[in-house]
């Protein structure tokens, strides 16, 4: 048994076929997902440093000005609810890396959260109708229905696409 030199560019076990059946060119929509997304998680990022700021300064206002203890517990509870939000926007900034590179545990996941959010939506509605929240149904009905094709699900690797067929010879009648 000889060895053989690799040729350029790295051994090919198959060179008519690439090792990914399709070429992962990130749908149009799926990167409108992630811009989105990102947006979502900047503006709950500054949201949550903003609440983490506003606690801090009514605990402190409320202490010192008006020697009011309901302050501390007030202020806490802002600040607690500024760290969740800062972690949920750290959360839609992972998303929006996951989204973008098409990962399938980020696909799962945003399915996930469309669905609640269509289950917490119908539940708005059932007690007061607001155009927020039929609007948020409607666009999250839009996200799952789009995750859900074929082409967009083989991106995240969930589904399967059949390769197209192959080309003509020249030369031979099409019939």
């Amino acid at each position: 048994m000889s060895y053989q030199q690799p040729p350029p560019g790295g051994y090919q076990p198959y060179p008519q076929y690439p090792r990914y059946p399709y070429h992962r060119e990130r749908p149009f929509g799926v990167t409108i997902l992630a811009v989105l997304e990102a947006i979502v998680g900047i503006l709950y990022i500054i949201g949550g440093l903003l609440l983490i700021t506003g606690g801090t300064f009514i605990a402190g206002f409320m202490m010192h000005h008006y020697r009011v203890p309901i302050g501390l517990p007030i202020g806490t509870i802002v600040m607690v609810a500024g760290i969740i939000v800062l972690l949920l926007g750290i959360t839609a900034l992972v998303m929006t890396k996951g989204l973008w590179d098409g990962k399938g545990w980020a696909w799962t996941i945003t399915l996930i959260l469309s669905v609640l959010d269509i289950i917490i939506g119908l539940a708005s509605l059932a007690f007061s109708f607001s155009a927020g929240a039929l609007i948020s149904l409607l666009i999250n009905i839009l996200i799952i229905y789009y995750l859900t094709r074929p082409h967009v699900k083989a991106f995240f690797g969930k589904g399967y696409v059949p390769p197209p067929p192959p080309p003509q010879p020249v030369g031979y009648p099409q019939y």
